[in-house]
């Protein structure tokens, strides 16, 4: 067993891998995607027909995939990864999922003989392309560790949280603060810009001052102040707003699960909806700002 699989090559997993594959390792991939399987042969990776010929003789396996649901059909259907792989693969799930999925996955996995991680990840695509992700990790120790030379190729910081399925809990409470306060900064800027102050001045006030936070210091949903922010590229994603959609969900779903009340994670979530169905699925999450500048939250 030589060689890395990679399984979901798109917007996430394609930089992912291309960054694996010039680090010098041989690194085989499949995605349903032609598009998406050209651009990762173009980064060094070594195209593979089917998830299976991918897998087959793989010491490593990361998969990179939409939702739980995928996650399950990969490595438990007939057929699947647990099926094909060699005894002693390390599994590395990079999806972002719900927590009871992940378990499931990873209790079949070692239930088998596997090793297996989950380790979403933090820093959209401009920190997959720029391998400075930021990976939070459930399961054991000892597969940390021995993941850990992958995951540096990919990222810079490694955060072991706890058992299987704490990297897809940090991920969803982490995501949950990032898509509520993008929501305050919106409201925040808009209501400024009403009242005359601009957003630069703004922007300088409030990062140095209590309100400041990532939405404010690098991620501005107004053009000029955080040059790299997508603001300044018609809100060109970035992560996008179906995608933090989908993660409030997920978090509300461990909300309810728990039972732990979360208000505003609940009123996120919907302004999320609302910013889909007013055609913001595809531009970065940050673009929910157009319900606030446009009077379309009243």
């Amino acid at each position: 067993m030589t060689h890395t699989a990679f399984i979901g090559v798109g917007n996430m997993g394609g930089p992912m891998s291309r960054n694996l594959a010039q680090s010098g390792q041989e690194v085989k991939v499949f995605d349903l995607s032609p598009t998406a399987m050209q651009a990762a042969a173009e980064g060094g990776a070594v195209p593979s027909q089917s998830a299976t010929q991918a897998v087959e003789g793989a010491a490593t396996v990361i998969t990179m995939l939409p939702e739980g649901k995928h996650v399950k059909a990969a490595y438990l259907d007939e057929g699947g990864i647990l099926d094909t792989a060699e005894p002693g693969t390390l599994f590395i799930d990079c999806s972002t999922i719900d927590v009871a999925s992940a378990r499931e996955v990873a209790t079949a996995a070692k239930a088998r003989g596997f090793r297996m991680i989950d380790a979403p990840v933090s820093g959209g695509t401009v920190g997959a392309d720029a391998a400075t992700l930021t990976f939070m990790i459930g399961g054991d120790a000892a597969d940390v560790e021995a993941a850990r030379a992958q995951l540096e190729k990919m990222g810079k910081t490694i955060v072991h949280c706890g058992g299987s399925g704490n990297g897809q809990a940090a991920k969803i409470c982490n995501n949950m603060i990032g898509g509520i306060t993008m929501i305050a900064v919106s409201e925040a800027f808009c209501l400024g810009e009403r009242l005359g102050i601009t957003a630069e001045d703004l922007q300088k006030v409030v990062a140095a001052s209590s309100g400041s936070c990532f939405a404010v210091t690098n991620y501005l949903p107004v053009a000029g102040p955080t040059p790299l922010s997508p603001a300044n590229f018609d809100f060109k994603p970035g992560f996008m707003t179906k995608l933090m959609l989908k993660d409030m969900r997920l978090s509300q779903m461990a909300a309810v699960e728990t039972g732990q009340p979360s208000p505003l994670g609940a009123q996120a979530a919907m302004l999320y909806a609302m910013a889909e169905q007013e055609g913001l699925a595809d531009l970065d999450y940050s673009s929910i700002i157009h319900l606030f500048n446009k009077g379309r939250v009243k």
